[in-house]
């Protein structure tokens, strides 16, 4: 997949370009991403390869720290609220 299909708005391109940009600023613009890449892409495979292209060159920036945060809680299990998590008898 393309550097273009993984970040179709180029959010994550300009957040590695903005000096000064903040951890805070960055899950913003992580969200805003998540938001809008399609629901049949696998999300785990887009951060990766987004980490490969950009993490190498810029392992201090806040947006690098998000996306390695985004592909842990995408590993860890999600707890399911609401009537699925209730007990059935």
């Amino acid at each position: 997949m393309s550097l273009q299909e993984l970040d179709p708005k180029g959010l994550i391109r300009e957040s590695y370009r903005i000096e000064g940009i903040t951890s805070g600023e960055c899950r913003s613009i992580f969200l805003d991403w998540a938001l809008s890449i399609p629901m049949d892409h696998d999300n785990k495979s887009a951060i990766e390869s987004l980490l490969a292209h950009y993490a190498p060159e810029n392992a201090d920036h806040p947006m690098t720290e998000v996306l390695n945060q985004g592909l842990i809680s995408m590993t860890s299990p999600r707890r399911r609220g609401g009537w699925r998590s209730r007990e059935r008898n």
